[in-house]
């Protein structure tokens, strides 16, 4: 049968057609044809057969599926009928010399449509019919092997927010599914055009406006969101009337998400806190992957990024860490000759090998245990390896922490970049990366400190005609990565609350980690050295707000299920972040989410009263005398644990550091980190 679908479908149009054209004839004459039409009708059916049967094969209607009946479909059968009609009535009219009324040509047309189309929705719904009652008989067998009487399940009573495309395609894969047991009552739809419509056989009931009272007045268990391009601020009001009315929601991805999937309803996800940033995400790599000869003569894919570095091996640091490991992800997307994943934590190092084995088996990747103020290390490494590129995401971020961890930051945040920068230089790497931050923008906390002195070796050790660009990325706060407000969020709703904010003004830029991940491989392809680099990151967001909204993403309510705390600003805090400092200036880059900074009296991310030999060998030219003694007194009194010493340093070298109130008074008093090793040894 299925061997000879084709010609079953095609002797099944032809019949129809007959069918159609017998009844053209009968509506004419009021089915009281006379003798001499019924002959005529005889010798033009072998005619209107071959009209048609040519016209039919011209539009592949002999390939249409029977259970389904498209927009497009119909208007291929009225397009195939159309053409058929005007040839069978040329050659028809030339047969008969006209004796043949012409207004039956035209009805045979308009049936040959309607009955071709009637066929179709009757197979559909005999379909539908009996996948339906197949499905209950198999349901009551099962129940009477176990011996129980089952009742069928109650369907699930949803409305589709969005009566465009996505909740009409929503529609119509749910109606091919029966067996899910979803009762698709309607539409909701801000539009006010489609008020009261019917579309695709459903009502748009409403909008949001009286959401709840819908909800109550036709019982519906569930809202599902197809809006693909709804805003976050729109998709927060949506939650906000859906919650007030107690219906779960549910959103449908974008069809950017379900390329490799098979059916829609597979895709169906709870909102994610990425929908409510106010913002899109922004996809920044837009050049396909090309080939590149990156060495000798062995071809590696790389993305433009990398190959217009001709970059083939890659030294992550960091790499057991949020950003760290979803660069080797993307990096080893573009296989690389090698990578390399510098980490400290063995723990985070292992995990990401397992990964990279798992789903990058092709990649040559290289775990390294190690610190970057190690400098035998990093020069064994660089020996080893001879990296191209380093993309530095290896510091300490947490603020409040390194408020207490003084020293710590200033070792690996200041110093281990240092002495990275200068193996990179020393082994002629192409592009250096510094992973930075919005905190380095007049700093108020060690952490925001040393990630500003961290681009100021960075960017200071970049000089024109060198070997090696060294550029900086600023991120703001990167949505799911270790020590971000999200994940403690999601903890304190899952244990009943209170969710704690530190002040209800607090704003903050939020950006995804791909996103994060992107600027820092972009930055690799439009950086020519001494930029830093930051991502549009639309209006920053406040804390509080994202409370809220992640709260009734949990289906609870805000304050009444669960309790919103302020607690007060922690030592180093600022209510709001800032991109650039008073001293840089902005330049063009070819992306338009992509901003670029450069000091506009030194050219460097440097403070322009430092002198050209500071912080030799990593930056060889470009400050005033007395930084790179400067620089070596913050290292000795980091070693010998003199906050004061190491505060003053800092506040030197960066004029727009203003220290937390507690690191003053613990620097004044002598009672901060390392004063009791100092007491001792003055004892």
């Amino acid at each position: 049968m299925i061997r000879y679908r084709r010609q079953l479908t095609e002797l099944a149009h032809l019949i129809l057609t007959v069918l159609a054209l017998f009844a053209a004839v009968w509506l004419r004459f009021e089915f009281r044809p006379d003798a001499a039409y019924i002959a005529m009708l005889w010798q033009l059916t072998p005619l209107a057969l071959g009209a048609k049967l040519v016209t039919f094969r011209l539009f592949s209607l002999r390939d249409l599926a029977w259970k389904y009946l498209s927009f497009d479909d119909l208007l291929r059968i009225t397009s195939a009928n159309g053409l058929a009609m005007l040839v069978f009535a040329g050659s028809g009219h030339w047969l008969l010399e006209g004796a043949f009324p012409r207004s039956v040509y035209i009805l045979d047309g308009l049936l040959s449509v309607g009955v071709m189309a009637l066929a179709r929705a009757l197979v559909r719904l005999w379909s539908d019919r009996r996948h339906s009652s197949l499905r209950h008989s198999g349901l009551h067998s099962a129940s009477q092997a176990d011996g129980v009487r089952k009742e069928p399940a109650t369907p699930r009573r949803i409305l589709i927010y969005g009566a465009g495309k996505a909740g009409r395609t929503v529609l119509a894969d749910l109606r091919a599914h029966p067996e899910l047991a979803i009762d698709a009552v309607g539409f909701l739809d801000d539009d006010a055009a489609k008020a009261h419509l019917r579309l695709s056989g459903a009502r748009v009931v409403g909008g949001l406006t009286g959401l709840p009272a819908v909800g109550k007045r036709l019982s519906i268990d569930e809202i599902w969101l197809a809006l693909p391009r709804a805003s976050g601020a729109q998709v927060a009001a949506i939650l906000e009337q859906c919650h007030l009315a107690r219906i779960p929601v549910k959103r449908i991805p974008p069809l950017a998400e379900l390329v490799e999937t098979k059916v829609l309803l597979d895709q169906l996800r709870e909102v994610r806190i990425e929908d409510l940033l106010g913002r899109p995400p922004v996809t920044l790599q837009t050049d396909a992957l090309r080939p590149s000869s990156a060495r000798g003569s062995q071809t590696t894919l790389l993305p433009a990024i990398a190959a217009a570095r001709n970059t083939a091996v890659v030294l992550v640091t960091g790499a057991g860490g949020s950003i760290g490991s979803e660069l080797c992800r993307q990096i080893a997307r573009t296989r690389p000759l090698a990578l390399i994943g510098l980490d400290h934590s063995e723990a985070a190092l292992y995990q990401i090998d397992q990964e990279m084995r798992e789903q990058f088996p092709q990649v040559a990747f290289y775990p390294e245990v190690g610190n970057i103020q190690n400098p035998r290390r990093l020069s064994e490494l660089f020996r080893a390896h001879k990296p191209d590129a380093v993309y530095h995401a290896a510091a300490y971020k947490h603020v409040p922490m390194m408020e207490a961890q003084v020293f710590e930051a200033l070792e690996n945040n200041v110093f281990g970049t240092q002495e990275l920068a200068a193996a990179a230089r020393a082994h002629q790497v192409k592009t250096f990366v510094l992973i930075s931050s919005d905190k380095a923008v007049a700093p108020t906390n060690v952490m925001g400190a040393t990630k500003r002195l961290a681009e100021m070796v960075c960017l200071g050790a970049s000089q024109p005609g060198d070997g090696t660009q060294f550029l900086a990325v600023r991120f703001g706060n990167v949505l799911g990565s270790s020590g971000s407000v999200i994940p403690l969020f999601k903890r304190q709703i899952a244990a009943g609350g209170p969710v704690t904010v530190t002040h209800p003004d607090m704003r903050r830029y939020f950006m995804t980690i791909p996103e994060a991940v992107d600027l820092v491989l972009q930055a690799a392809s439009l950086g020519s050295g001494g930029e830093i680099f930051v991502l549009d990151m639309g209006e920053p967001v406040r804390i509080v707000d994202l409370a809220r909204k992640m709260i009734l993403l949990s289906g609870l309510r805000p304050e009444h299920d669960v309790p919103i705390v302020f607690t007060g600003t922690r030592p180093g805090e600022k209510l709001f972040e800032e991109l650039h400092t008073c001293d840089e200036e902005t330049q063009a880059t070819p992306h338009p989410k992509i901003r670029v900074y450069r000091s506009r009296a030194t050219g460097t991310a440097l403070p322009p009263d430092q002198s050209s030999d500071a912080f030799a060998p990593t930056l060889p030219s470009a400050v005033r005398s007395g930084t790179r003694e400067r620089l070596e007194a913050l290292r000795r009194c980091a070693g010998a644990r003199d906050l004061a010493g190491a505060i003053m340093l800092l506040k030197d070298l960066i004029p727009d550091y203003s220290p937390s109130a507690p690191i003053l008074r613990q620097a004044l008093e002598g009672t901060g980190p390392g004063s009791e090793r100092r007491r001792t040894a003055s004892a």
